[in-house]
């Protein structure tokens, strides 16, 4: 026979969240909760509240979700490049088209 120990779980129910250990899924919770409410805030027509309700509630889910607000942030500036380029391209194709309307228009008014 295998005896197999259980874990204990470290932290109980009245203990604090000064380590942040357990309290990261709790700031989770309250942040979507905040999310949830600032929806239904802004479909019953209270816009600046649903507002400022949906600006504390992505605050908070940023705060529980630091790696990956990290992560982006990192990625941030090779996007930015990426669509200043297609920008650039884009207007590139518009001042082209420009040109050739134009061209178009001088060869059929004459």
């Amino acid at each position: 026979m295998v005896v197999v120990p259980l874990t204990k779980s470290t932290s109980t129910a009245g203990e604090s969240c000064a380590s942040g250990a357990n309290c990261r899924g709790w700031v989770g919770m309250v942040g979507a909760g905040t999310l949830v409410a600032s929806g239904v805030l802004l479909v019953a027509g209270r816009r600046r509240a649903g507002l400022l309700t949906a600006l504390t509630g992505a605050a908070l889910v940023m705060l529980d979700q630091q790696e990956v607000v990290s992560q982006w942030w990192n990625a941030l500036p090779a996007y930015l490049e990426e669509m200043q380029g297609t920008l650039g391209r884009a207007q590139a194709a518009v001042d082209d088209l420009s040109v050739q309307g134009e061209k178009l228009r001088r060869m059929l008014g004459k």
